[in-house]
Formats: structure tokens, sequence, C-alpha cells
């Protein structure tokens, strides 16, 4: 194990991590809020932190085998964690402890947008847009831009890529060299993010709202500059925007390089994945709109259905912005949106979840097995967009489900140790490990009344989530650490 390489790397990291502390330290200039002393407290801190790793073994040139790049790209998300910590602790008025720093800190780099703040509106612009980055920067993920910008320093980035970017195959590039990779998908997730937050605000939100929703939403987060999140800005343009713009982050990335490299929308179409998930979403807003309807649990049907699109679209691409109380809908709809959640968005994508291309690899390979039943001299491949799929893929599936249930059920549990109730347990569990963020029971409205073990343990579950298992539960195997 090459650890200098490890160290390296993750002080480069430090340092490009420090640098986002600007643009919230040029805020807190620009509003007087009070919070620019503590921001700027950080920046250094991080920064010197970085170069400390960095400085002693900026020498060493071994490349980044791939058991490196799993401990690389796990070390560094925990330590970031840690490092975001820094401007929540330092401001004085939240009077906030370090577990929940710690806690909103890894919920805000993983995306999954669970909190234990309350009195958003009254908290410094500087620190609302700090949340909102995190999320933005968690979003494609830090160690994708990294990938661009390691090469030009002599370190190579493609066993950080591999670790780093969720799906099924992970290997794929979209141009021959991964630094070309990385630059491809940054440019169109901030081409998504200007758009997105150019139509918030010609939709009706302030210049300030729209930046960080814009970047919250782009990055499938759900951090909200307001305690009621969405419901502050329901009406009907805002919401069309979300729920565009959720749907857009919700698809593999390569199919937007795709379509915008060849001016073309054919890759939508044709694309399996997109169609089960647009499929998907829609056939869970018909059955969540039919209930809320029919029992009059809204004032009228339109405005029923309205919070039925909005709500399943925000559940079922785990990005979590709530436009009313969910947890209250009548009969099994809570919990069937949880299960939107674990389904997600698209592999390649910032959403959560297990993503649709393994439910639809789960469902064919379970109907192959019934066929197999009947007929045990066929061979009857699983084929995904006219190809078929090697059978290590799909094996490969199967056991990444495999660990997610066992992951669910051993958190739960531990969960459930902590003293919580059952439908608190399993709902922020399911809320956590798929990036998730609202949940119900205690935790419905946040996450501040959990007992400190159990948010420690839902941190180590939405990083879980985040890096999609294998990258975090293979450093927890002792051949990983033979040499």
């Amino acid at each position: 194990m090459h650890y200098q390489s490890v160290f390296k790397v993750i002080g480069i990291l430090f340092g490009m991590f420090s640098l986002t502390l600007l643009p919230p330290i040029a805020i807190a200039i620009l509003f007087d809020d009070g919070a620019f002393y503590d921001l700027l407290i950080s920046f250094f801190v991080i920064f010197l932190a970085g170069f400390a790793m960095w400085y002693p073994v900026r020498k060493n040139r071994q490349q980044l085998g791939v058991r490196e790049g799993f401990l690389t790209v796990a070390a560094f998300w925990v330590s970031l964690a840690l490092a975001g910590t820094l401007p929540f602790l330092l401001w004085h008025n939240l009077e906030i402890s370090f577990t929940d720093a710690f806690f909103e800190s890894m919920s805000g780099l993983t995306t999954t947008g669970a909190t234990v703040f309350t009195g958003l509106d009254q908290l410094p612009y500087s620190v609302l847009y700090y949340r909102s980055q995190l999320q933005w920067i968690g979003g494609m993920g830090i160690i994708v831009l990294a990938v661009a910008v390691l090469p030009m320093l002599g370190i190579g980035g493609m066993q950080l890529y591999m670790a780093e970017m969720p799906g099924v195959m992970k290997s794929s590039k979209l141009t021959p060299r991964i630094k070309e990779t990385a630059k491809a998908l940054w440019y169109i997730y901030l081409g998504l993010t200007i758009v997105c937050a150019l139509a918030y605000w010609l939709a009706g939100m302030t210049p300030f709202d729209a930046i960080t929703h814009s970047y919250t939403t782009i990055a499938i987060g759900g951090f909200s500059t307001h305690d009621a999140s969405f419901s502050v800005h329901f009406n009907d343009p805002v919401m069309f925007v979300a729920i565009f713009f959720m749907i857009v982050a919700g698809i593999n990335f390569s199919l937007h390089f795709m379509v915008w490299s060849k001016k073309s929308f054919r890759a939508y179409i044709q694309d399996t994945e997109v169609k089960v998930y647009l499929c998907l979403i829609t056939a869970f807003i018909v059955l969540v709109s039919a209930v809320l309807v029919f029992s009059s649990t809204m004032n009228s049907a339109a405005e029923a259905i309205k919070h039925s699109v909005f709500q399943v679209v925000a559940i079922a691409t785990t990005s979590g912005f709530t436009s009313t109380d969910f947890a209250a809908w009548p009969l099994f709809l809570p919990a069937l949106l949880m299960l939107a959640s674990i389904i997600g968005g698209c592999t390649g994508s910032t959403a959560g979840g297990i993503k649709v291309m393994r439910v639809i690899m789960l469902f064919k390979q379970g109907r192959r097995e019934i066929l197999k039943a009947i007929h045990p001299a066929a061979i009857i491949p699983i084929r995904m967009g006219g190809k078929s799929v090697p059978d290590n893929v799909v094996n490969s599936v199967w056991g990444f489900f495999a660990l997610y249930i066992l992951s669910f059920v051993v958190l739960s549990i531990m969960v459930l140790a902590t003293g919580v109730d059952m439908v608190t347990a399993y709902s922020t569990v399911t809320a956590c490990l798929n990036n998730l963020g609202p949940a119900l029971g205690a935790a419905a409205d946040n996450y501040s009344q959990l007992p400190s073990a159990a948010k420690w343990i839902l941190a180590f579950a939405m990083l879980l989530g985040r890096l999609e298992l294998l990258t975090l539960l293979i450093l927890l195997t002792p051949r990983y650490w033979q040499s």
C-alpha cells in the first residue's frame, strides 16, 4: 500500500476544498452577516491541513493503484466531512454540537439532505450558501473534478474515478482520456446549474434563493434556505422548474453528454433505463394522485395532483425537497414514497437509491430464473438496449443487492438499539442509505431529536449510500489490508 500517494492526493484535494470557502467569504462580506471571520479561519485551517499532508510527501511519484484509489476516496470523504464541520462549529450563534455539525456536513456532501438545523430563515446568508454549496460539490463528486486536475500534477486519476462514480459499469468513459471525461461531466453539471438558476430567478425566486436552490436541485440534495423548504416558493412556475431539473438531474450524465455532442435527443429516446425511469415516476404520480384525490386529503383535486407530482418527483429522484408534510398523508403513501427512493434515479446521475438500471437487471434476472425452471436447457440471455449483458455484470448487481439488504438490516438494528421507535429507525436508515433526507416518525421534521449515537450511524449510512457500498465496505475486509 502506497500511503504516501494517498496522503499526497488528499492533501491536494484539501487545498482544493479550502478554495470553495472563498465564495461564502465573499457573501459574508457582501451582506455583512457576521460570519466573515469564522469562514476565514475555516479557510486557513483547512488549507494548512492540506498543506501539512502534502508537503512531506510532495516528491513522491508513485501512481495510485486500485487499492489506493478506494482508500483515498473513502478517507477523503470522511476527512472532508470533518473539515466541513468547521464553519458550523465556529459560527457562535448556531450553538451546535460536534455530532450535529458532522452530521450536517456529511449530509451536505453526500447530497442526502437530512438536517439537524432549525431556524434556517434566520441564519446568515453565507452559512446558508455554504450548506447549499456543500451539496453542489458533493453532487458530481469533487473526486471527479480532481481527476481533471491531478494528471497535470503527475498523479493518475482513473482509480479515483472508478471508486467515486456511481453506476453498474464504472469503467466506461465518455472520452478516451479520463481527464477529458471528468471535464465533460463537470461542464454539463455546471451548465445545468446555471440554466436552473436562471429559470428559478425568472420563475420568481430571489437571486440568492435561485442560486442556492439550483445547487441543491442539480445535485439532487434537498437542502433549502427555508425551514418550510419549497412550500415557501410553491407557485406553478417554480414548481415546474424544480420538477423538470430534478428529473433531468436523475438521468445518466453520460446521456446528457451524448445528446449535447450529437445535437440529438435520440440517446434519451433509445435508452431503456430512461424509459423505465420515466414510466416508474409516472406510475407513482398516478397512484399517489388517485389516493389523495379520493381521500379528500387536499382542498381540491388540482392541489392534490400538484403536490403529488412535485412530491413524487422529489422523493423518487432522492432530491428530498418538500412542498407539504407527506409523512401525514393517508394510508400507505408515506411508505410508498420511501420505496420510490430505494429505486432512485438512473445510474451515472446525481440521484441516490439502488438505481433503475439495477432494478431492471434484477427483474430480468428473476424472470430468466423462472423461465429456466420451466426450460432447464434453454439459454436465455439478459439484454439491455438490444445487447447482451455479461454475466459478471449481472452477478455484480445481485451482489450489490445482497449487500444493500444486509446493510439495511444491520443499520436498522443498530439505530433501533439507540432507543428510537421502529418507524423512525427504518425510515431514517432508508432515507440516509438512499441519500434522500426526509424520513418519517421522530425525524419527519428534522433529525435534531435523534440520539447522538443514531446520528453517527446514519452519517455512516449516508457515506455508504453515496459511495454505493463496495467502495466503503471493501475497506472492512481483512484481505484488503494484506500486503
